[in-house]
């Protein structure tokens, strides 16, 4: 893609700077995942390491696992924030919105699960990077629930640019399930990222990664919830991630997670107050350091009862 965008004339004077700029890629993709991959949407997910890819009824599904947008029952939006290693250009912001259709109904007799009776629509809006190298990401997904079986989409317009060299556009097609095995218990996950293989460049044959994100989110007590998953890019070592969640009160999650390719540990905290979820999360990364995550969201109706 750069060699397609760089005017001819520009490519020698230019090539130091080419040099540095792959390899940086090529950390990148390794050790913090974005480089035009499914990236990380939502402080909760960060906390977790990532392993998301069984996570429902949450804003975040709709870049984490589509399927997941159908356990949502509350019109909601997100707001989130990412930077990573105190470097302004590596900073990462996203505004989500999903939005039930056609009214909800009970899962259970209780009325603790509930879903949208024809589905949940998501969208997304995403930016990363800064002047010099940036992707804008605009999304659409949808979720629909049939009991303890859910199924998903999402369509998404990626654009990365070089400052000086242009910029590209892509259209990315995902699908994603989810399966309650032990109802309200275990659930398994899966998510496939990019089945179109969109092309970036002739040059190469570029593509924009397509992953394969398999995992199970275990609720081995009211209170807590253990989550593993293997993300596989098909040219890449896999990805093994696990993260806990322990929520000794309603209102309150304390998070850790860790994954083994790119070596990286992580924490979070979780606050809910009334209509709204504050999450926080850290990341530490051994040959990088420090990233934050932040998010906020805001559900628009009152809980059911």
């Amino acid at each position: 893609m750069i060699r397609r965008l760089l005017p001819q004339p520009a490519r020698l004077h230019s090539f130091g700077f080419l040099v540095i700029l792959l390899a940086v890629s090529s950390i990148s993709q390794r050790v913090w995942a974005q480089g035009s991959g499914p990236g990380t949407h939502g402080a909760r997910a960060a906390s977790l390491s990532n392993a998301s890819a069984a996570l429902a009824g949450e804003i975040w599904a709709v870049g984490n696992n589509a399927a997941g947008l159908g356990a949502l029952s509350q019109p909601t939006v997100g707001f989130y924030a990412e930077n990573r290693y105190f470097s302004p250009g590596l900073n990462v912001a996203a505004l989500a919105v999903a939005l039930p259709v056609g009214g909800t109904e009970r899962l259970t007799a209780d009325g603790a699960q509930r879903r949208a009776r024809a589905g949940v629509v998501g969208f997304e809006a995403q930016r990363f990077g800064g002047a010099l190298y940036n992707e804008t990401r605009l999304a659409a997904g949808y979720g629909y629930r049939l009991g303890l079986v859910a199924v998903g989409a999402r369509l998404e317009m990626l654009q990365v640019s070089l400052e000086g060299l242009g910029s590209r556009r892509v259209l990315l097609a995902s699908l994603g399930g989810q399966a309650e095995i032990i109802p309200q218990r275990l659930t398994f996950g899966a998510y496939l990222y990019n089945l179109n293989q969109a092309r970036l460049a002739q040059y190469l044959d570029e593509r924009v990664p397509t992953v394969l994100k398999a995992g199970l989110a275990y609720r081995a007590a009211s209170t807590v919830l253990l989550c593993v998953e293997t993300e596989k890019d098909v040219e890449r070592d896999a990805n093994f991630k696990a993260g806990l969640e322990y929520r000794p009160t309603a209102g309150l999650a304390a998070r850790l997670g860790f994954a083994t390719l790119t070596e990286q540990t992580t924490a979070g905290l979780g606050l809910r107050f009334g209509k709204y979820n504050l999450d926080y999360a850290a990341a530490w990364q051994t040959a990088l350091g420090l990233s934050q995550h932040l998010s906020v969201t805001l559900r628009f109706e009152k809980d059911e009862k």
